[in-house]
């Protein structure tokens, strides 16, 4: 039933009257309105026009989920998988799934996933592959077969609604550059579910990092002449990103290969192969040496997944 105090709220919001918005979204939250909750949470979430607030924002998804809001109860699964923002109980995650799983076949698809993983009670995998290392300066390592070509396939079917042309750092900030010209998707927290965080915990095993240092999985598509040029992947700032994971998704396509064009190594890896290099050298600074480009595709789409590694933990993480 339309409630017209919450559609005031949310014009307010869209003619940029944020501030008043959100006083109408608290005192709506406060009668337990389900979609005043969501809103206001996500205002907490994203930091504007609130301060940023991410426990107080996964409170509020978790009130939205039992008011009812279907996002809401999504959200507040994967930020249980995931450990984000408050305890992290995978246990619990995986309960609250296969309820969901029962009204919605994505849902279903992901516990089907996990369901077929080997993993330990708190969904770390029981194995992990051994890597053939390509080179040792710069070091890198091609991990065979870490995802399986179904896991494969549902990244690509997952992140295909979110493509957006890529970015890349500048000064800190994203923006767009002609040295980029593929499409990008990213699993943020929100929506980085328990089968993709199940992933991202393998990516950690074989990188012997924690999961919380590492960056959301990003997925991107390459169409024909499509190419990301020659470029570093490091960013030196207070958390410096040490490594990366680069995860490929299929095999459709030619050209395309990963280029470290100073030492004379291309790659081409096979559905769910996993190539890891270390940005840092051993002094802990930028190993210039890690200078790589991903070719240009001549036929068909490449879809490639990368999980870039920082230095330390991200605090939002409880896990």
């Amino acid at each position: 039933m339309p409630d017209p105090a919450l559609d005031h709220a949310i014009a307010l919001g869209q003619a940029g009257r944020t501030q008043e918005a959100a006083a109408i979204f608290e005192r709506l939250a406060q009668a337990g309105n389900a979609d005043a909750l969501f809103l206001l949470a996500d205002l907490h979430w994203r930091g504007e026009p609130l301060p940023q607030n991410f426990i107080r924002g996964r409170q509020l998804f978790a009130a939205a989920a039992l008011a009812g809001h279907a996002m809401a109860r999504r959200a507040t699964t994967n930020l249980m998988a995931s450990g984000i923002a408050g305890p992290r109980d995978w246990q619990g995650a995986l309960m609250r799934l296969r309820l969901e799983a029962q009204e919605d076949r994505l849902r279903g698809h992901m516990l089907w996933l996990i369901d077929q993983m080997a993993l330990t009670p708190q969904g770390d995998p029981t194995a992990l592959p051994r890597g053939e290392q390509l080179s040792e300066t710069p070091w890198v390592v091609r991990y065979p077969a870490v995802l399986s070509r179904a896991e494969c396939e549902y990244l690509t079917i997952i992140s295909e609604p979110c493509f957006q042309p890529s970015m890349v750092i500048d000064g800190g900030r994203d923006v767009r550059d002609p040295i980029r010209t593929s499409d990008g998707s990213t699993m943020h927290w929100l929506i980085e579910d328990p089968a993709v965080h199940a992933l991202n915990r393998r990516i950690a095993g074989i990188t012997g990092t924690h999961t919380s240092q590492g960056e959301s999985l990003h997925v991107l598509r390459y169409r024909v002449g499509q190419q990301y040029r020659r470029h570093f992947d490091w960013v030196g700032n207070e958390n410096r990103r040490i490594q990366t994971a680069l995860i490929y998704l299929n095999d459709a396509y030619d050209g395309g290969e990963t280029e470290f064009n100073k030492v004379g190594l291309k790659v081409r890896g096979q559905p769910g192969d996993v190539l890891v290099f270390r940005n840092a050298g051993a002094d802990g600074m930028l190993d210039k040496l890690t200078e790589h480009a991903g070719l240009p595709v001549t036929r068909g789409t490449k879809y490639l997944a990368t999980r870039w590694i920082r230095e330390r933990r991200d605090p939002a993480f409880f896990d």
